[in-house]
Order: C-alpha cells, then sequence, then structure tokens
C-alpha cells in the first residue's frame, strides 16, 4: 500500500497525546501512544535517521481542578505529583522520548497565548454570549465536566457535561436531562457569559481535502471519525472558559478577566511549546523550526481513537489558520495519526469505572519493563479492540521471552564461554547464514514493513519467528554432542548461532531495549545498526564478554494470583449487583415477550446470518431513530438502516462487529435502500443493545 513516506522527508517529528497529569498511567496510555510511539522512533534511530519524540503532561483543564476539589488541595499539587509520577514510569519503561514538557510551564503558556493573541489580531476569532451552567450556592460558571446527569443518547445517569462516558457521544452539558452540579449536588441555571470562538468550520474544505490524500494511508478509524464529523459540518467551537486554572485569556480587558484558554486549544500546542524547550536545553533556541516550520519534515502523532477529532481536525486547523496569516513561519501539517483502538481487561470485563484498572507504575514494581513492552506490542490494538488478560501475559513471557528468545541466547552465549574460551569459534559465511531456515531478504522485508507502517504486532510475531527459528537451529544442530566427535561442526554451529543472537539483538531493540542491551553486553558489540542484522558480523576470533545472565525470568503462578484473586471478586460483586439490578427491573415490568410460535429447522436455515463489521455511520436526516451504517460484509460494503439511534451515537458504532440479516429483501426508507437488518436485543430497561461477536478473522463469517 503506498504511504505519504514516500516524499523526501528529511527528518521526522514524532508526538505523543498528552496524558492529564490527574492520575497514574495506565495501561491504555502506554498502548495507544507510548508504547508504539518508542518502538516506530528506536526502529528509525537504529536506520539511522533524523527523528526526535516530543510529549509532556497536560496540565490544565477541568479534570485538574475536580481531582484537586476531590482531594482539598491546589491544582498544582496535584499537576507536579503525577508529572513526576508520569516521567518517572516512562523512564522506567525505557520510553525514549526527547522532552518530557509540562503545559504549565511559561514557554506553553507564551506559545498558546501566541496562537490566541495571532488569531485575534487577524480577526479570525469571533466573540459570542453564551448561556452556560452557573452554580447559585458556589457562585461559580461551571464548565462541562462540573456538570452530569443522564445522557440523551443512551440514557447513561452519570454522563459528564462533555462526553457519555458509555456510549462515547460527544456532549454538550445543556443536552443533559436533569443536569448537577459536581460542586454542590444542585441543579444549575442557566446564565449569560461571553467567550470567543474558533471558526471550525471555516477549514472544512481544507480539512476534506487533508483526509482525502491520507485515505489511503491513514488507519480507517482515523478516516472514518475524521469523516464523522465532517459529514455532521464543521461550525464554531468556543476556546475559552471561566476557570482560574489554565493558561490566561491574554488580553488586558474586563471581558477577558477570570478566562482562560480551553484545554483543546492548548494541549495540542504542548507538542510545539516542548519542542522549543527541548530546542532551548540543545543550546540552540531556534532549532524548534527545522522540526516544525521545515516543509521537508515528517509529523506524526500517536494517539487513542479518542483523541482523533484533535489531531485530525482541530489542530491541522489551527496550524492553518496560523499559516494562512504567516507566510514566513508556516508549521507543518500531520502526515500520520497512528490512533489505536482500546485495550480491555480480561475479555472486556474491567475498566475504570467498575472499580479496576492496571496502573503502570504498580506492574513495573512487580514484572520487568521488557515483558510488559513485549505483551503491549504483541496485542496492540491497531484495527480492533485487543484484551490483556494475566494469563495470556504469563504464557508468552514464558514460552516466547524466556522459553524461545532468552533460552536460545543464553544456551549459545553459555555454550561459547564454557568450550570455546569466549570468543566466536568459527568464521560465519552468508551460505552459512542461509542455511539456517531463514528466507532473509523476506523476512527484513516484513519486518521493515511492520515498523515503518506501523504494524506493531506484526512487528513483534515477525521478530519473535525469527527467535523460534534460531532456537530450533541450536536445538537441531546440538553442538554439545557433536563438540567431541566434529569440534568443527560445533564450532560452526555456535558461530552462527552467536549472528543469530546479535541480529535478534537488532531486530528485538525496539521492543525489548532492556534485554537487548544485555545480549549486546554479552557479545561485546557497540554499534547498533538496523542493516547490520542482515548478514554475519561477528567472525572468528570475536571476543564476548565473558558473562551472561537469563533474559527473562519466569512467571509463577503466585506472581499474578493477586490480581486473579481481586478479579473474581470483582466479577462477583459486579454480578452480584447486576443480579439485583435485574430483580429491580423485573418488579418494574409485567411480562417478557412471549415466544413465538415453533418453527422447522428448515425455516431457520433460510435465513443467512453473517459477521460484519460498521466502517461508517451518520444519522439519517429527519429520522429520529435511524442511522445509516455502511458496513464491510467480506470482500463488499452494503448499507443498512437501523432504528438504534435513541441508543448509539454514530461515531460509537464505527469499528464494531455486528451481525445482520444478510439475504433480507431490500427495503427503501427514507429514501435509501437498506440491505439488511442488525441484530439486537431490547432489555427490561428499554434500551436497545446490539449484539457484538467476538473473535479475530470473523468478517463474513456465517452465524450457526
Amino acid at each position: 500500500m503506498p504511504t505519504s513516506n514516500a516524499k523526501p522527508f528529511k527528518r521526522t517529528l514524532v508526538t505523543t497525546a498528552l496524558p492529564y497529569a490527574n492520575g497514574p498511567l495506565h495501561l491504555g496510555h502506554l498502548t495507544g501512544t507510548y508504547i508504539p510511539a518508542d518502538i516506530f522512533v528506536r526502529y528509525k534511530r537504529l536506520r539511522g535517521e533524523d527523528i526526535i519524540h516530543i510529549g509532556g503532561s497536560d496540565e490544565h483543564g477541568v479534570p485538574i481542578t475536580i481531582q484537586a476539589d476531590k482531594e482539598g488541595v491546589s491544582p498544582k499539587d496535584i499537576v507536579d505529583r503525577y508529572h513526576a509520577l508520569h516521567k518517572a514510569v516512562l523512564e522506567k519503561l525505557c520510553i525514549d522520548i526527547d522532552n518530557f514538557s509540562r503545559t504549565s510551564l511559561p514557554i506553553h503558556h507564551q506559545t498558546t497565548q501566541e496562537f490566541f493573541l495571532d488569531f485575534e489580531r487577524r480577526g479570525i476569532l469571533t466573540k459570542k454570549l453564551e448561556r452556560q451552567f452557573f452554580d447559585e450556592a458556589k457562585q461559580q460558571f461551571l464548565p462541562d465536566r462540573y456538570v452530569v446527569g443522564e445522557c440523551p443518547v443512551c440514557h447513561y445517569p452519570e454522563a459528564n457535561g462533555d462526553q457519555c462516558e458509555n456510549c462515547g457521544t460527544y456532549l454538550s452539558a445543556t443536552e443533559l436531562i436533569n443536569p448537577k452540579s459536581k460542586l454542590s449536588g444542585n441543579a444549575p441555571i442557566l446564565k449569560e457569559t461571553l467567550h470567543w470562538y474558533f471558526p471550525l468550520g471555516k477549514y472544512q474544505d481544507f480539512l476534506e481535502d487533508l483526509i482525502s490524500r491520507h485515505e489511503r494511508d491513514w488507519r480507517p478509524n482515523v478516516v472514518n471519525y475524521a469523516r464523522t464529523w465532517l459529514k455532521q459540518g464543521l461550525g464554531d467551537r468556543a476556546i475559552t472558559r471561566d476557570l482560574s486554572w489554565g493558561v490566561p485569556v491574554p488580553l488586558d480587558s474586563d471581558e477577558a478577566k477570570g478566562k482562560v484558554i480551553y484545554v483543546w486549544f492548548d494541549a495540542v500546542l504542548g507538542y510545539i511549546s516542548s519542542t522549543k524547550e527541548w530546542a532551548e536545553k540543545q543550546g540552540q533556541p531556534e532549532k524548534w523550526r527545522e522540526y516544525w516550520q521545515r516543509s521537508d519534515t515528517r509529523l506524526i502523532h500517536f494517539i487513542g481513537k479518542d483523541n482523533v477529532v484533535f489531531h485530525a481536525i482541530m489542530f491541522p486547523a489551527m496550524l492553518k489558520a496560523w499559516n494562512d496569516g504567516n507566510p514566513d513561519a508556516q508549521y507543518v501539517i500531520v502526515d500520520n495519526v497512528p490512533a489505536s483502538e482500546f485495550i480491555n481487561i480480561e475479555g472486556k470485563k474491567f475498566s475504570k469505572s467498575r472499580g479496576y484498572a492496571i496502573y503502570a507504575h504498580e506492574f513495573l514494581e512487580k514484572f520487568p519493563a521488557d515483558a510488559l513492552r513485549y505483551i503491549l506490542a504483541a496485542n496492540y490494538p491497531e484495527n480492533r479492540d485487543s484484551d490483556f488478560s494475566w494469563k495470556d501475559f504469563q504464557n508468552r513471557v514464558n514460552g516466547e521471552l524466556a522459553d524461545t528468545l532468552g533460552n536460545f541466547v543464553k544456551r549459545a552465549v553459555d555454550f561459547a564461554n564454557s568450550k570455546f574460551d569466549a570468543a566466536v569459534p568459527a568464521d560465519c559465511s552468508l551460505d552459512d547464514w542461509n542455511s539456517v531456515g531463514i528466507d532473509w531478504q523476506k523476512t527484513f522485508d516484513e519486518l521493515e514493513s511492520a515498523f515503518e507502517g506501523f504494524h506493531i504486532r506484526e512487528a513483534a510475531f515477525q521478530a519473535m519467528e525469527v527467535a523460534r527459528i534460531a532456537n530450533k537451529f541450536l536445538t537441531d544442530a546440538e553442538p554439545w554432542k557433536t563438540y567431541k566427535s566434529d569440534r568443527e561442526r560445533s564450532a560452526k554451529a555456535i558461530a552462527i548461532s552467536l549472528n543469530l543472537c546479535h541480529s535478534l539483538a537488532i531486530i528485538f531493540s525496539p521492543i525489548l531495549p532492556d534485554a537487548c542491551d544485555k545480549i549486546f553486553k554479552m557479545l561485546n558489540v557497540a554499534e547498533r545498526n538496523w542493516d547490520n542484522a542482515k548478514q554475519p558480523k561477528l567472525q572468528a576470533g570475536h571476543r564476548l564478554s565473558g558473562s551472561s545472565e537469563a533474559l527473562f525470568k519466569k512467571i509463577e503462578d503466585k506472581d499474578i494470583a493477586p490480581e486473579l484473586e481481586k478479579i473474581e471478586r470483582l466479577v462477583r460483586e459486579f454480578a452480584e449487583k447486576e443480579q439485583a439490578k435485574a430483580q429491580a427491573e423485573a418488579q418494574n415490568k409485567t411480562s417478557i415477550p412471549d415466544i413465538k410460535p415453533t418453527i422447522t429447522i428448515e425455516d431457520f436455515e433460510k435465513l443467512d446470518l453473517r459477521v460484519a463489521t460498521v466502517i461508517a455511520a451518520e444519522k439519517v436526516p429527519r429520522a429520529d431513530k435511524l442511522l445509516k451504517l455502511t458496513l464491510k460484509l467480506g470482500d463488499e460494503e452494503r448499507v443498512i438502516l437501523s432504528g438504534i439511534a435513541e441508543h448509539y451515537a454514530p461515531e460509537a458504532m464505527i469499528g464494531k462487529n455486528v451481525i445482520v440479516v444478510a439475504n433480507l429483501a431490500p427495503r427503501k426508507m427514507r429514501g435509501i435502500e437498506s440491505q439488511g437488518m442488525l441484530l439486537a436485543v431490547t432489555g427490561l430497561d428499554g434500551k436497545v443493545y446490539v449484539v457484538e461477536p467476538l473473535g479475530d478473522g470473523i468478517n463474513g463469517m456465517p452465524v450457526k
């Protein structure tokens, strides 16, 4: 597949989404941003390319002040604590980030205010009076996150005023049913306040063109999410808020008093201010411009799918607005947005809202960083949600990292140390190299394609395949048996094996930096170069360090038992709550609908039920209940209209696997031909739940 990387880029700037500094980093942060970004950056550095990795903490916004209110401390106390924790975790996880900044720093405030003032001076921004919720008891305007109520789409009772965590719908606080203030618990009133707005709709054509140009090289989830927003039409978006914590609006007027710049506008500019801070640390304060204002720079944003709109629509529009008025200081526009899907815990059973999360700092107290890096790479949710389970983690560490990779390296090095005086005992030719059983050209084509295309799961799989073949080669060669009868043959096998160790150290180093550093040390090799992995580089007489160590310690059942026990308890507690809820709902329901008359198996077999994947979704105009779903069903696409719009937002459906009646006669509704029917169930609570089958490779397959 062609990619935009074919352009003559001279340098690459990688950014990772800024996490709120209001809590510890969890597996979701690592899976969607830091791990894939670091693997990509490390690979590119092995290729000798000019690349920097920029990130930081998002230290403004309502989540910070809400956490501060909960703890009875200042917002600064919160961000200081969690920024330090985030930075320590990333260092322990070997994330090779060039600068991890803070949006509370003066350099960030100056950068954000520079953009605001430029837009204000050029007349891009507009001011509007709006009605916003106001807490009379606290005498304070309420940002969206300070309001909670019933979601108008899925009727979840604890939806926030900016987004429903249950169905994913983006909201405004005034859309909530029975809203309440998180400060006092009272129902707020609506009161007029003035705010500045950015005309996002003005850049709709530019954004349509941006998405179209990248339709083939950006992931479908990014293109589909962006197009869902674009189809609905972009309007003005507020960029100020009535808050005391944030970047102050830089105007000396009564209108601007007590207002800060909205965090959605300020956070993405953190990438620029972090790069400026990095340049200052290099002693070259203008060097940041090479990565932001040179057209031969490639800009890549690693994010989770919940951040697509900010990186594929809003930030590009902001940079376009700047570029239109600053011909001598043109910012580069994003070249790729590798957005991941979500990683679930133990088969979607858990989330933070259900009382369970895996926090990185706690994980790293018990298990090595490379073990976590590998499991997240091997389960990277590129095109669909993936799953983390403790047993799978144990099995992969023990079977793949310890028994396959680690066992091979230690056997080869230990034998060379003990029998061949810690040296490579023979030359290794290309013919020897090709006799191992690996198609090297094909292997490196696939590895390079995986790394270049952000296919992190595939890269981990291909690397482990090399380790499996290497391990089998050494086992089959049996140098410990031939050492006495045919020393030359034994020496050749060990020479080949040591070169395989060297190749594996290079191939795996983007994924397992700690373990590979140990391999390089054992082999007494300092140079790290990708092309050196493609051929034998260690010849007869090369001295090893003479030491060796196990790369990975096996995980025992007792090591993960506390987590499994905790999960079992939470499953039981959750089941008890659900049972109590169902019993309460049953009391309010007179009866379940009667079962329909009996049919024959021949009648049932006439139905062709198939698994399809939603690739686009939108509301049907003037039809409150209908969603228009575009489905991938095997090799074809088809459109289905479904009456679920009151229960599911369009963007919440994208990427879901669903079951459809594939051989139902087409039916026209609202002038649109519906080519099938979606399977769903109406619960006792009156809500509609779409049936979502789980599994890999099931698209287009019949349901039996």
